[in-house]
């Protein structure tokens, strides 16, 4: 099948990938564009993933005041290289990860950093409320196990919907960024203030 350069053209301006990227895909896609998208969103995830080990020592710092200053986000995004650091989707997704902190109060960034101590607490309590509510012994740990996950979704930052496409996690957002731009990223750390 051959693709004409108006082909090529569109699908660049709705993906950002390479132009010879854009036409391999549409080759194999035999000129369809939308399988041709997922086909260079899969080839980016996969390109990701393999760069996920690598040095990540540029970014940005950024800081979020909610209105009425009662309420801030500081944030830090780590990537491999300045150009990405200054990059405007970028800057875009680290401001957005502020506002995310700012308006979904997770405690940390992924659930490694929970305590042990604290997760075997809260299975504990789990398992309470599951016995206390006559649940059978042999599901008490697969309900805590489901509640655990819930109490994950809160407090991970990685695992909470994002506020501006609840239909993905943040790490979906942060895994489509890193196919698009090609570089590793990281959420670092952030810290949240608020008054009272």
């Amino acid at each position: 099948m051959t693709i004409s350069a108006a082909q090529v053209k569109e699908l660049r301006e709705k993906t950002g990938a390479g132009m010879m990227d854009c036409k391999r895909a549409l080759e194999d896609a035999d000129g369809d564009v939308e399988k041709a998208i997922e086909l260079l969103r899969k080839k980016g995830i996969a390109a990701a993933e393999k760069r996920a080990g690598r040095a990540v020592k540029q970014g940005l710092i950024d800081a979020y005041i909610h209105p009425g200053n009662r309420l801030g986000v500081l944030i830090e995004i780590n990537c491999e290289t300045d150009f990405v650091a200054k990059n405007e989707e970028f800057g875009q997704f680290v401001r957005n990860m502020a506002m995310q902190v700012a308006a979904s109060n997770p405690r940390v960034v992924k659930r490694e950093q929970l305590a042990q101590e604290e997760i075997d607490k809260e299975l504990e309590i789990y398992r309470g409320q599951a016995k206390e509510a006559g649940k059978p012994d042999q599901i008490i740990d697969k309900i805590a196990q489901g509640k655990l996950e819930k109490f994950y979704q809160e407090v991970c930052l990685m695992e909470q919907s994002f506020i501006r496409d609840p239909e993905k996690t943040v790490q979906d957002v942060l895994t489509d960024l890193r196919a698009k731009i090609g570089e590793n990223i990281i959420v670092r750390r952030f810290q949240r203030f608020q008054i009272g």
